[in-house]
């Protein structure tokens, strides 16, 4: 097995006994005038190393599209992994990454049905910047939609009780998540036996650490316990950490997270399926893409709540940190998510899919 992905993976990948390629950095979709280069010359520049290698199957990331169009022009089998919830909407269902709720009632629906050609027309334009790169690598143009999501096998790495009702293509897999983290060491926790909530905000959303500031600010003085990590992101002036508190630069999510009460992040995908699998209920302030997605599964799943990105200051975290840990309700909910993932082995699942798919 080979896995392209960014150098700073390499010394993860080989450890755990496989062959790493450096990935080139592209956009996907460069504008013609820019002379960037997109998916396409990516994919050509992928032929060889599939011509060396001669796999039986390329797996991409929803995000890479030169892979599957590598994988395509080869003549090999081809599989997405979908990292978050499935971005494909039912008609007169709301949009992906708006972050709305599904509709309840006929004239709800009604709405979204009316709203569905605006989408179309985002469609239609993603096909053709598709179709502009496929011409680069040498493939005829498709007249499919989403068409870096393989027809054949996409597997969807999330809980099926964020998944709103629909009816779901045959190709198409909910595996469960499937995670993985690098070792770190241990950190020192504060003392007491106050509920414990961690602040896990994103890598690359929040450059002014502005959720953790506001954690921070929102539950000194509150009987609670706090661990709060900048996950990477160097404070451009210092943060006030409270006596409740630690501050760290990074830690290790399977450390904290089975004995939080509570998590708060921005709704990225990777840190709420990590709660939910340890039962642990979610508080999300989404900031981007996504994040709004996952935020309203959350909300719609009964495992959490979600506060607006424009909203996130003390006061309003300080209401809904309480709110969260007074009603019980929301730690049964993801303790139900919790109960299902440890019968759904979700990196088990997509492997049997993986060799099944790529039998000859």
């Amino acid at each position: 097995m080979i896995v392209e992905t960014w150098p700073q993976w390499q010394k993860a990948v080989e450890g755990v006994g496989l062959e790493f390629t450096s990935a080139a950095e592209y956009q996907v979709f460069p504008p013609p005038e820019s002379g960037s280069p997109g998916g396409g010359e990516a994919a050509v520049a992928l032929m060889p190393l599939l011509e060396r290698f001669d796999p039986h199957v390329v797996i991409n990331d929803i995000l890479t599209v030169a892979p599957a169009l590598a994988a395509e022009k080869y003549g090999c089998h081809w599989a997405t992994l979908i990292p978050h919830i499935y971005p494909v909407p039912e008609p007169r269902m709301p949009f992906f990454a708006i972050g709305a709720l599904p509709p309840r009632t006929p004239i709800g629906r009604g709405f979204w049905g009316m709203a569905d050609h605006l989408l179309l027309k985002g469609l239609e334009r993603g096909r053709a910047d598709l179709n502009a790169q496929r011409l680069v690598v040498g493939l005829p143009p498709t007249d499919r939609f989403h068409g870096g999501i393989s027809p054949d096998l996409a597997m969807v790495t999330t809980y099926p009780q964020l998944e709103y009702p629909r009816k779901w293509p045959e190709s198409v897999h909910v595996t469960g998540p499937m995670p993985f983290e690098l070792p770190h060491d241990g950190i020192e926790l504060p003392p007491g036996d106050d509920p414990l909530i961690l602040v896990a905000p994103s890598t690359s959303q929040d450059p002014d650490n502005h959720l953790v500031r506001s954690a921070l600010k929102a539950t000194a003085g509150m009987p609670v316990r706090i661990v709060a990590t900048t996950n990477n992101v160097k404070p451009q002036s210092p943060i006030e950490v409270p006596a409740n508190a630690v501050l760290v630069n990074w830690l290790s999510y399977s450390q904290v997270m089975p004995i939080a009460d509570l998590i708060l992040c921005h709704g990225g995908h990777g840190t709420v399926a990590r709660a939910l699998a340890e039962g642990v209920p979610v508080l999300t302030c989404p900031a981007a893409g996504d994040m709004n997605e996952t935020a309203a599964r959350i909300t719609w799943a009964g495992v959490g709540l979600s506060v607006r990105w424009s909203l996130t200051g003390p006061n309003t975290l300080r209401w809904a940190i309480a709110e969260v840990l007074s009603d019980p309700g929301y730690k049964q909910k993801a303790e139900e998510i919790a109960a299902w993932s440890r019968k759904n082995d979700g990196a088990a699942r997509g492997a049997e899919l993986i060799e099944t798919f790529a039998t000859p």
